[in-house]
């Protein structure tokens, strides 16, 4: 599985902006031989191998300088990882967005109330499965 585009975006803003502030990183980050796909591989081959779940931004951020500080990296490091990341943003919602998953909702509020309603008002179902399993006993 490859790394999400979300996951590779947020990586490379944090390099670009770290090499912005730092002239030998900018060097390091310029290397034709390294990539932000091979980064990201490399991110996430190295938290596997920790056997930890979770990790603060700049630990993840530290794994990406890393890989670039390093001018040879092992190739197991680079292959691709079964796994979901998780970016941490908090998504922002327009009032277009708001207004259409309150009428989402709404909507299958709507539709669960009215099952729920069938299923009361049709008793003949319920009559039809229990007709013929129950064996009356004399005693």
């Amino acid at each position: 599985m490859k790394t999400s585009k979300n996951f590779e975006r947020a990586i490379q803003a944090y390099l670009s902006k770290r090499a912005s502030e730092d002239a030998l990183f900018a060097q390091r980050l310029d290397n034709p031989k390294k990539n932000i796909t091979d980064c990201c591989n490399f991110i996430l081959n190295t938290v596997k191998q920790s056997g930890c779940n979770g990790f603060e931004d700049d630990e993840i951020y530290s794994i990406a300088v890393h890989y670039y500080d390093e001018d040879e990296v092992d190739a197991k490091y680079l292959k691709d990882v079964g796994c979901n990341v998780v970016v941490n943003h908090t998504p922002v919602l327009t009032e277009e967005d708001k207004a259409e998953l309150a009428k989402k909702a709404k909507d299958d509020y709507y539709n669960e109330c009215l099952r729920k309603q069938k299923e009361l008002n049709n008793p003949k179902k319920k009559a039809a499965q229990n007709t013929g399993k129950e064996q009356l006993s004399l005693f």
